[in-house]
């Protein structure tokens, strides 16, 4: 069981390694109409798929699965504690720059 465990860590901590250490291929591709992918018309004039990375990393995947359990976190830890920072701030060193971030943070409930 210890060897396996070992053999576990190494697949994880090389398939880590494995998306700093890649290089992706960057080729320029002419733009074949005067619209920008970026535009918000350019699905009506291109095709913005065709602008898109081909290849996407495995681990971004695991990223959607542990998306809405970091939102969890987010809720039921950190608003908190801004929150209670923000009643007291000469107590808890909250300033400025920290509720205009909490300001900015969007809800869910909309």
């Amino acid at each position: 069981m210890n060897k396996l465990g070992m053999l576990l860590g190494m697949a994880a901590i090389a398939l880590v390694a494995a998306g700093c250490s890649g290089s992706r291929d960057t080729k320029i591709v002419q733009q074949t109409t005067m619209y920008s992918t970026m535009d918000s018309t350019a699905l009506v004039y291109t095709d913005p798929a065709a602008a898109s990375p081909v290849q996407d990393h495995p681990l971004r995947w695991f990223g959607f699965v542990v998306h809405p359990f970091g939102v969890g976190l987010d809720y039921l830890v950190n608003r908190p504690v801004y929150f209670i920072a923000s009643l007291w701030p000469g107590l808890f060193g909250y300033t400025n720059e920290d509720a205009m971030v909490s300001a900015q943070r969007q809800t869910v409930f909309r």
